[in-house]
C-alpha cells in the first residue's frame, strides 16, 4: 500500500504561483509513475503532469510552460511549481502513483486517470482574476 498527502494549496491572484508538495509512504519502492491530476467542479479528472522514476516527463499542453513536476529520484516526494495561474487553473489538485506495469486501458505517461492505482485526498487551488 502506498499512502499520498498533498499540501501548498491554496488562492492566489491570476498571475501568481503556487508550490503543491506530496508525500508518499507506503511501499514506495514498487512506484514507477506519479502524477498530478486536477478536478473542477462539473468536469471529469484531467491529467495536469506526470513524471517517472527515470525522471521523463510529460504536461497536459494547457499547463505546458508554467508548470513543472519534480520529484525526490526516491518517489517519496512529488512536487508541481505552478506559475503564471490563470483562472482556469482553479481547481481540486490531486496526487497520484502507480507501478510500472499493471496493466491499463490508457497511458500512465500521459495522465489517464484510470490508469492510477494510489490517489491522495486533493488541496484546493483558487485562482481570482
Amino acid at each position: 500500500q502506498v499512502q499520498l498527502v498533498e499540501s501548498g494549496g491554496g488562492s492566489v491572484q491570476a498571475g501568481g504561483s503556487l508550490r503543491l508538495s506530496c508525500a508518499a509512504s507506503g511501499y514506495t519502492g514498487s512506484m514507477y509513475y506519479m502524477g498530478w491530476f486536477r478536478q473542477a467542479p462539473g468536469q471529469e479528472r484531467e491529467g495536469v503532469a506526470t513524471i517517472d522514476r527515470d525522471g521523463n516527463t510529460k504536461y497536459a499542453d494547457v499547463v505546458k510552460g508554467r508548470f513543472t513536476v519534480s520529484q525526490d529520484n526516491a518517489m517519496s516526494a512529488l512536487y508541481l511549481q505552478m506559475n503564471n495561474l490563470k483562472p482556469e487553473d482553479t481547481a481540486m489538485y490531486y496526487c497520484a502513483a502507480r507501478d510500472r506495469y499493471s496493466y491499463c486501458r490508457g497511458s500512465p505517461s500521459r495522465g489517464d486517470p484510470q490508469c492510477y492505482k494510489y490517489w491522495g485526498q486533493g488541496t484546493q487551488v483558487t485562482v481570482s482574476s
